[in-house]
Parts: structure tokens; sequence; C-alpha cells
């Protein structure tokens, strides 16, 4: 550490040794940076996870503390005495690992004896308990690439902070209490059957083998399957370029996992961890062919992927590259460079691409290059081009995390490249704002329709799920509506967040008296009370101090009693009686304040 970091170091003394710590840094940290190994299973060093502190494996001793730190969590102060290695540490290590091992199913049937729990209890010395095994759970195979078994499970809360901090998809939780606590998916519902995505971060992250891939495990549950090597490569799909580590057995892959990349930081998609099956498909091509002479290509011709055998043949790569070469040259020959192009892939690299745009400009001589990229980013282009200057992009998606408001527009990051998307929403997670549009008309976009029809199964379908219920569905939106009423409000400037209003706990509109919900009268109120406590006479009095002409108006410029003009199906418009209608009275400006009286769609009221 030097210059401005070297002033803000912290000092303090480790097993007899003096060290450096950065500010931020907890004395599991600075002592994993010195070479000190601590015991640990419900911290992981990797990006985006924070420390929890629950597991109890790294306890230390501090000099002058009566009782021990746990060193995840613990950050050093100048001058600390930390003994990662004492009699008491030890003991209270082993202590921990006993009574989690209790509970394990035997190292040589379990799930994963190479995994992070039981190389950690070798190391410590813990292989056998005294103490009695707890009830467990029956396994969970209803997903079709990973294994659940929560008879493993330690509680360490890894696989929540993987789902819910790091790839943000908020499905995998903590359920129940005491001794009966367990992780679940949903609403305890069967991993197979939940809105689990499938990023697998969750089983890169467990420690025990609670959570495996399946294909690693026979059909008691036991690990049968071990890498005998592994490769540091990317990932092929999409362009965020995830770095990936793949786990080979006799040259063939047994799983990925994904590796700190400065694209990924670890993190991988479904297609990432779980989508190379392909490679083995028994309809890839593995070996030259060329078309045989008496099977001239027709245009309404089919090749049967399994059995191409009755339009090519088999030949040899010196064969196939020469007959390739022969048919470019035959075309240069009779029609010159304006004959030629070519059509770059987007699956190559920066290099190869860069190696065939030169093939074609100076083999052929021909600048007709193209790649297929530039059809889905012209659009992006011309519009970075007039806004900023540049065609290209001037930030990693990774910067996500210094922004405080992002617009997406044209694009899906969630389905098209869920990695990129995790940064979106960790910034989201932390409070940024994210706008979703609609490139062809500026409309901000947010809708859900589940469950829906099968249009495999058109004729056979119950009728009303062929309507989009976020469209097609009206309901009353009850207390959601003073949200509106008071962005109103707050817009017209007839009240600004820190005014205040006399509650009596009623109010009197078109010769109706309006209550509280809970029939409270709290008196002299602010408008944040008005929004927590939900109450109905202040939502009414706004709407009363605005008046029907400017409340109305602001409804209307929400959406509400309209369509939304983006001409979808079977919409509904909802209800909004207006001043002048034969069915509105002054009532209605009070009720409509906070959501009663009127009808709205999903869709509207997002």
């Amino acid at each position: 550490m030097t210059g401005a970091a070297k002033q803000d170091v912290v000092r303090f003394t480790l097993d007899g040794q003096e060290i450096e710590a950065a500010p931020d840094e907890t004395i599991w940290q600075a002592a994993a940076r010195h070479g000190t190994r601590i015991p640990h299973l419900c911290y992981a060093p990797e990006p985006g996870y924070r420390s929890d502190g629950n597991c109890r494996a790294c306890m230390v001793e501090i000099e002058g503390e009566r009782v021990l730190a746990a060193s995840c969590i613990r950050t050093p102060r100048e001058g600390m005495v930390v003994k990662s290695a004492s009699a008491r540490a030890q003991k209270a290590r082993a202590m921990v690992f006993e009574l989690l091992v209790a509970d394990q199913p035997k190292r040589e049937t379990s799930h994963d004896p190479e995994s992070k729990f039981w190389n950690w209890a070798s190391d410590i010395g813990v292989t056998e308990s005294r103490f009695p095994q707890r009830e467990t759970w029956a396994p969970d195979t209803s997903h079709i690439a990973m294994a659940v078994n929560l008879d493993a499970c330690i509680n360490c809360n890894l696989c929540v902070r993987a789902c819910r901090e790091v790839q943000v998809n908020d499905v995998i939780g903590m359920a129940y209490r005491g001794h009966g606590a367990k992780v679940i998916f949903d609403f305890d519902d069967p991993m197979g059957q939940s809105t689990c995505v499938a990023c697998g971060e969750c089983v890169q992250a467990c420690p025990t083998g609670a959570l495996m891939e399946a294909n690693l495990l026979d059909e008691k549950g036991t690990r049968v399957a071990f890498p005998d090597r592994t490769v540091d490569t990317l990932c092929p799909y999409c362009g965020v370029g995830c770095q990936t580590t793949v786990h080979v057995k006799n040259d063939k892959i047994l799983y990925i996992d994904g590796r700190d990349g400065p694209a990924n930081q670890n993190r991988l998609c479904v297609k990432g961890r779980f989508g190379w099956d392909y490679i083995y498909s028994p309809q890839r091509l593995t070996k030259p062919m060329i078309r045989r002479e008496d099977a001239p290509k027709r245009w309404d011709d089919q090749v049967d992927p399994m059995n191409p055998w009755t339009h090519f043949r088999e030949a040899t790569w010196e064969e196939a590259l020469d007959k390739a070469a022969a048919g470019l040259k035959k075309v240069y020959e009779e029609m010159g460079p304006s004959g030629m192009a070519g059509f770059g892939s987007a699956k190559g690299s920066n290099e190869e691409a860069y190696l065939f745009q030169k093939l074609i400009r100076t083999a052929f001589h021909t600048n007709n290059v193209d790649h297929c990229t530039r059809l889905c980013h012209a659009s992006s282009v011309a519009a970075l081009m007039e806004g900023i200057g540049s065609g290209a992009v001037t930030a990693p998606f990774t910067a996500a995390k210094d922004s405080d408001c992002m617009i997406i527009i044209g694009a899906r990051p969630g389905q098209n490249h869920p990695v990129a998307a995790t940064f979106l929403k960790n910034a989201a997670k932390r409070g940024a704002k994210i706008i979703v549009m609609d490139p062809r008309t500026g409309a901000i976009l947010g809708m859900a329709s589940t469950p829906c029809f099968d249009p495999y199964q058109f004729f056979n379908q119950d009728p009303s799920l062929f309507l989009n219920p976020a469209v097609s569905k009206q309901f009353e939106p009850g207390s959601v509506m003073k949200l509106v009423t008071m962005a109103a409000a707050i817009d017209s400037g007839v009240v600004a967040p820190n005014s205040t209003y006399y509650d009596p706990g009623f109010i009197e509109l078109g010769g109706q008296l309006m209550y509280n919900w809970d029939r409270s009268a709290p008196g002299t109120t602010d408008m944040t009370t008005l929004l927590a406590r939900s109450l109905n006479v202040g939502a009414a009095t706004l709407a009363s101090w605005m008046g029907p002409d400017v409340f109305y108006e602001y409804l209307l410029k929400f959406g509400f009693g309209q369509p939304t003009k983006v001409d979808l199906m079977a919409e509904a418009i909802g209800q909004l009686p207006l001043p002048g209608d034969t069915l509105w009275t002054e009532t209605n400006l009070g009720t409509n304040a906070f959501g009663q009286g009127l009808a709205v769609t999903p869709l509207q009221m997002i």
C-alpha cells in the first residue's frame, strides 16, 4: 500500500505478526491476503456476497475481549491483537463443526464429499459427532438441472444471498422457525415448479452439496462424477463475455462454474451454466461433408439432421477446404470482386472478426463485408452518434452500480442478457431508478400474464385464459390510489412534502361522511404519515384542496379511464366518473382519492 492508501491503513497484530488492513477490510479478508487460512462456511469471498456471520466457523480470539468474534464481519482496529489459531478459537470451531457434522449424511455417501464443508471439517479434524441427527426433509428432484437435498443444508443463507442479492431473482428464502427453519423456493414449492430461472448461482455458492448439479448424482443422491481437469474459457453464447471454468472428465464436460471476470464477476445465466449439452447432440456435425452429386439443391427439399447422408458424403478437411476454395475462386473469376461478399458471425471473437474482414478486403479485394450485429445495432448507433457524437458505448453495464437512473429502450436484458441484467437489478435494489420504454411510442412498459394459454393446445383451453388480465381485467384500486393523489397534490403545488393538515377522523363531501379505515383521528398530520398510515380522510382532503378540475385532470394524465393507445388486444379502459357525468357527485371526489368508486386495469395502475 502506497500514497494516500498508506495513510488510511489499519495496523494490527495477527498471530504475532503485525499486518495492515484497508479501512473496509474484515479480519478474515486481511488474514487471507496475508496467507492465513481461517475456516468459513456462510461467508463467500467472491464478488457480490456480503458477510453474514451466522455459521460461527470463522471465530477468532481478540485480546482483551470476553467473547470470540466472527472474523468475516469483524473489522480490525488500530493496535488490535488477534489470534486465529489459539486453543480457544480452535475448540470453538471444532464444536461448531461437530454440531453441523451431526446432521450431515456420512461423507462417503454424501451429496458432495469434496464440498467446502467436508474439506474444512477434515482440516479441522472433525469427521464424526457425538450428537444425534435431526429429522431431515425429503430430496427434491423436480428440477431438470439441479438437485435439492436439504439433509445437507446448514442454513448458512449463502443460497439466499446468491438468489436475492447477487442475481436478484428473489426465489430462494428462509421459512419457518427454530429447529424447523429451512430453505424454500417461492412459497415452499418444489424447485422445478417455482419461478427459479436456473441461473445456478445457488449451486455454485452452496458449501455443503445441499444444492448440486443433478447430473453429478446417482439415484440415491450420492455424487459419483468428479472432474479430472478444468479449463478456463468464455461462455459461447451472447456478447456479455462471461468467463467460465469448465470441469471436464474423460474429455467430456461435467459442469461449468462462473469465473471472476470483469463482465460477470462469477455470475452465469442458465445458458452459460447448463446450456452445454448441445455439443453432444447426435445431430451435431463433427466431420466435414460435401453435397453428393446425385442430390442437387432444390428449394422444396429438406435434409433429415439425423440422416444427412441422403444428401451429403463424408470428406476430409483438405477435400472440403479445397472444394470451398474452388467455389469462391470460380465466382471471383467469373464476376470479379463485386461478386464476392462476406458475412461475419456474432459468435466469433473480436480477433476472428478482424481476420475475417481482412480476408474479404485483401484476398477478395472487396469491401462487401457485413456483420449481423449491424442490423440490430444500427438504430442505437444512429442514436449514440446524434446524442453523444460516438457510435460506441461509453461505459460497461457494470457501471450501473454508479448510476441513479437508467433508461432501457428497445432491449430486454432480463431475457437476452441475464448476467448484464443482474447488475441493473443490483442497482435497482440499492435505490436506483430503471425505466423500461417502448422505442416506438416511448410508453413505459410493465405487464405480466399468468397463467396463460398453451398455443399448442389452442382448442382445448379455458377461454378465460385468452384474455391478458393485466389489460383486460378491471378492479377497484383501493388505497394504492393515495399515491396518485399525493403525486397530483405535490405536482400541482397544492401541498409540499413537508405540508400538514388537520385530520379529525372524518370529512364530509357531497353530503356523505367518510372515515379513516381504522376510525382513527390523528389530528395534525404530515404527508409522510398520511401515506404511511393510509389515511382516507387525508387523501380526500387533498382532492378537495385541488378541486375537481385539477384532480381529474391529473387522473386523466395518469391514463385512467382511457385506452393506452398501444393497440392491446381486448384492452379494458376502466371506469372513471368525471364531473358533469350523470352519476358523478362531489362524494366521488373524496372516494376516488382513496381508490373507491372507480375501476382501473393493472397496466393502468403501474
